[in-house]
């Protein structure tokens, strides 16, 4: 199905630049000394920075930057598909966090003798992961295994509420044109929002389909019957709304979802950004999901 240009495909831009799109990887330098001047457009691990003692150190920040407040007061640099290189370099960094495959972004940056960590996000290990890597990168290990061996413990334990409870078969919604059901994004059988609903206590309606995001049609919602739909909004625009109401979804009255009447959206960037906050999102998802466990 070929993807209409129209206000979702800014929708979608969005959805990249804050990592839900994309998947992968970390890798980052070993530098002998920790970076005194970090530069990260990406708001996930602008989060881990902060979270692990490391905000002193950061001194700009992407378009996308909105956690912790503190980062309302630096600067601002672009993002993923529009990095303004020249304020970057202005910066004088001595560290700058890329996604990788930024090609043409890391091309200017090896020239100038700048060092990298680049990231790519994937599943939860991979979060966990990141984290311990970033920790080195920057100076901060210990703290950031501490902060990596919170969040482990704190899904683990997510996981333990809901163990042997029957699992609602969910559909994860990033996104769909408003006020229809058009144009329907979902999260797939792989990534961080796949394990977060699955510790959450649901199983995912895509689990088959191993990639990040999915566009999702009606006929396909109707044949694989989810028990619950979860929209998530999330951003600053009206273009990255799922809608003004969950109504579209009730034209699809055969689906056990909306028979039952388990149409839910949660709001909120913690969803989508894959950093610390994980663990409050999980819980959120699973109190949604899985009430009667949290009684």
């Amino acid at each position: 199905m070929t993807r209409p240009v129209h206000r979702w495909a800014a929708a979608a831009a969005a959805l990249v630049a804050t990592g839900v799109l994309a998947g992968g990887s970390a890798a980052a330098p070993a530098p002998d000394a920790a970076p005194r001047r970090i530069v990260c457009f990406i708001p996930a691990v602008t989060q881990m920075l902060f979270a692990i003692g490391a905000g002193p150190q950061v001194v700009a920040v992407g378009a996308y930057d909105h956690d912790p407040p503190a980062v309302n007061a630096l600067p601002r640099v672009g993002g993923l598909l529009d990095p303004d290189t020249e304020r970057i370099l202005a910066m004088r960094p001595d560290l700058v966090i890329v996604y990788d495959g930024q090609s043409a972004l890391e091309e200017r940056l090896a020239r100038a003798g700048v060092p990298m960590f680049k990231y790519r996000h994937g599943d939860l290990a991979n979060v966990t992961a990141t984290m311990r890597t970033l920790g080195r990168a920057v100076g901060r290990a210990a703290e950031a295994d501490a902060l990596a061996s919170g969040l482990e413990r704190r899904l683990a334990a997510i996981a333990a509420r809901v163990a042997g409870r029957p699992r609602p078969l969910t559909l994860l919604v990033l996104g769909r044109e408003p006020n229809s059901l058009q144009n329907i994004y979902a999260s797939g059988g792989y990534g961080f929002l796949h394990d977060m609903l699955v510790i959450a206590g649901a199983r995912d309606m895509l689990d088959d389909v191993k990639r990040e995001s999915v566009q999702v049609s009606t006929e396909m919602v109707l044949a694989r019957r989810p028990d619950a739909i979860v929209e998530l909004q999330y951003g600053d625009g009206a273009s990255l709304s799922t809608g003004d109401d969950l109504s579209p979804w009730r034209a699809l009255s055969s689906v056990p979802a909306v028979k039952a009447g388990r149409l839910y959206r949660l709001v909120g960037d913690e969803f989508v950004e894959a950093g610390p906050r994980l663990g409050d999102a999980t819980e959120k998802l699973s109190r949604l999901l899985q009430p009667e466990a949290w009684r």
